[in-house]
């Protein structure tokens, strides 16, 4: 790669970024190649496409099926009054296009389920699991262990975050931090149902970009093998690492 890659523009624009030694030109130019699929466009996925973008990633895909609540406004920063009962999706992609023209913006107005997530996971370089389910979280987990995509993971509970990057480099995937459970009624708490600070997601989301731009420039101290938890009630940083488990690479299908 040469210095031809990015534009005056561009140059300009990213000029914070490139001082950066641990970013630089070369770091730049990475991420103007890199392609990042963000899977959930709500609470964390708006931080995420907002940074990603204004970072200058060269092509992010936005893959969200559901429209604008009311209730989601306290915290997905993307969406305002007029857009409820609109496509989450086309919405964030138009704001987007307003942050950064440079970069292409690529929508998939879908649910990631086994029958399409490795047909549209294959397209990207960095998966990003910004939703609030776990049985798409599992689904996003072995597509990527069997296209070799690192997971960048981030979760929200109350006042409660969670993030983690998953089979990266060899490291733990998703099942070896959270293996399935055995009873099929479980299912984790929704903040329609147990509440959520507005801000939490904002920095999560924040936290799981700054994963993001870590792994494409390859800088920094990953969160490979490890989870940052963080609690912002009580301001508290706490991260432990996790059991690599051979058999949870052996994924051939998601059947």
């Amino acid at each position: 790669m040469d210095g031809e890659i990015l534009s005056p523009s561009e140059r300009r624009r990213y000029s914070k970024q490139i001082m950066i030694p641990e970013i630089g030109l070369r770091g730049q130019e990475k991420l103007k190649h890199a392609k990042v699929l963000v899977i959930g466009a709500g609470g964390l996925g708006c931080p995420v496409l907002q940074y990603l973008t204004a970072a200058g990633t060269g092509k992010i895909g936005i893959a969200e099926f559901d429209t604008v609540d009311e209730t989601n406004l306290q915290r997905q920063v993307l969406y305002g009054s007029t857009d409820v009962g609109k496509l989450k999706s086309i919405i964030a992609k138009s704001r987007l296009e307003h942050l950064n023209s440079f970069v292409e913006l690529e929508v998939h107005n879908l649910r990631c389920d086994a029958s399409n997530s490795l047909r549209i996971l294959s397209k990207y370089d960095v998966i990003v699991d910004a939703t609030d389910n776990l049985d798409t979280r599992y689904i996003i987990n072995d597509a990527c262990v069997i296209l070799g995509k690192p997971m960048v993971h981030g979760a929200i509970y109350k006042y409660e975050g969670a993030i983690s990057v998953f089979n990266y480099k060899g490291g733990p995937t998703y099942r070896c931090y959270n293996p399935q459970a055995k009873n099929d009624d479980f299912k984790n708490p929704l903040p329609a149902g147990v509440g959520l600070f507005g801000v939490l997601p904002g920095i999560i989301g924040t936290y799981l970009a700054n994963e993001v731009i870590k792994v494409i420039t390859e800088t920094g101290d990953i969160l490979r093998g490890k989870v940052l938890l963080i609690n912002i009630l009580t301001n508290t940083f706490r991260t432990f690492s996790i059991a690599n488990i051979p058999e949870n690479h052996n994924i051939k299908s998601l059947e």
